[in-house]
């Protein structure tokens, strides 16, 4: 937020927790409970996640939905539908042309999990060099292009409230910052906590430091996911956790703020490790109401396409819900002509919605409701 802070409220201000990262000890009586729950709830998710057969297919529109609620979280507003058209019509210029910055924004955070997760499952260790390549792909359009993508921020920034004009908390100087990221970078690779409480802290001492001008929410929200992938918790990158911190959100900033303000980091793991329980839960259902709508769909598809390009038009459409006949095409790689025929079929048997018509050289908009609704839940 703003750097000229004289007009703000700052009698709740609470600054950087100099020299007292990482914590010297938790209080591990309190923590035995909800990290015992937290460790079988997201286990359960992981084993649906090695059930599934292709997990990417399956639970990409869950990435889409993820930055769609971490965006929001920062003021950002768009929908899933609207993330999803933007990305089906990215190389139409004038669909391209007539997004909101908000949805395009959106989507580049989307852009920038599907980076990240490919750049971990390269061999990549996440480090500073990972964390800036992701902020300046995020603030490579729009209102955080002027914020120095992918560069640490030179001026004292603050975490407040611009509408009401209230500063809530006065992250780590500049100055400090380069060897601090050291040390959070130091602590992810080396310290022998239990993984889970690594995560949690690496988590809020992230947003502590926040390190950039902007984005620094949700990176750090990107960051619990390819740390739990990392410290091999979950075998595959898909567990968001926004929408649990967006439920709770005053609760999350408030703990966050009392890791500095009183040095209660058992209090911010508690809640952190009550998130990973709630949304492995969460994600569970989700993941396995698309897996059982995945089985449903396929005597359908098979019988409507009536070809040996059946299963490839499903995976194509799963993994893509709105989606144009080009697209189709080159997802599945069936002959343009079989691909305007199911896409037909699936229209008048009513599993696809027409959401645009075809125009001149733009081709038709399709919209596969049947796993939109389970998405947008």
């Amino acid at each position: 937020m703003a750097t000229n802070i004289e007009q703000y409220d700052q009698r709740d201000l609470v600054d950087y927790h100099y020299g007292k990262f990482p914590p010297a000890n938790l209080d591990l009586a309190r923590l035995i409970a909800p990290l015992a729950r937290a460790q079988s709830a997201i286990a359960r998710y992981d084993q649906m996640l090695l059930s599934l057969p292709n997990s990417e297919l399956l639970l990409a529109p869950l990435r889409q939905n993820e930055a769609v609620i971490s965006s929001r979280m920062e003021g950002t507003i768009s929908t899933v539908d609207e993330v999803m058209i933007y990305e089906a019509e990215e190389n139409d210029e004038q669909g391209s042309l007539s997004a909101r910055n908000d949805v395009v924004e959106v989507a580049l955070y989307s852009a920038v999990l599907r980076r990240a997760q490919t750049l971990v499952a390269e061999g990549i260790p996440i480090n500073e060099g990972l964390i800036k390549n992701a902020h300046r792909i995020l603030l490579s359009f729009g209102r955080g292009a002027s914020k120095s993508p992918g560069e640490y921020k030179s001026e004292q920034n603050y975490v407040g409230d611009d509408f009401r004009k209230i500063i809530h908390f006065k992250p780590i100087a500049p100055l400090h910052l380069q060897p601090a990221m050291n040390d959070l970078v130091q602590f992810i690779q080396s310290s022998t906590l239990l993984p889970l409480f690594k995560v949690a802290i690496a988590h809020v001492e992230f947003e502590a430091l926040h390190p950039f001008n902007d984005g620094n929410g949700r990176i750090g929200r990107l960051l619990i996911t390819l740390l739990l992938w990392q410290f091999q918790l979950i075998h595959k990158p898909h567990f968001y956790v926004s929408a649990f911190f967006e439920t709770n959100k005053d609760q999350y900033i408030q703990l966050m703020r009392g890791v500095s303000k009183d040095g209660d980091w058992t209090s911010w793991v508690a809640f952190f490790l009550e998130a990973i329980a709630a949304q492995s839960e969460a994600n569970l259902k989700t993941a396995q109401r698309i897996s059982d709508l995945y089985d449903e769909m396929k005597a359908p598809f098979r019988e409507i396409s009536a070809s040996k390009w059946h299963l490839a038009a499903q995976d194509s459409i799963f993994e893509n819900p709105i989606f144009k006949n080009s697209q189709l095409i080159k997802k599945s790689g069936m002959p343009k002509h079989v691909a305007i025929r199911i896409t037909k079929l699936l229209h008048e048997r009513g599993l696809l919605r027409e959401i645009r018509s075809a125009s001149g050289r733009r081709g038709a908009l399709y919209l596969f409701e049947p796993l939109m609704k389970i998405v947008r839940a």
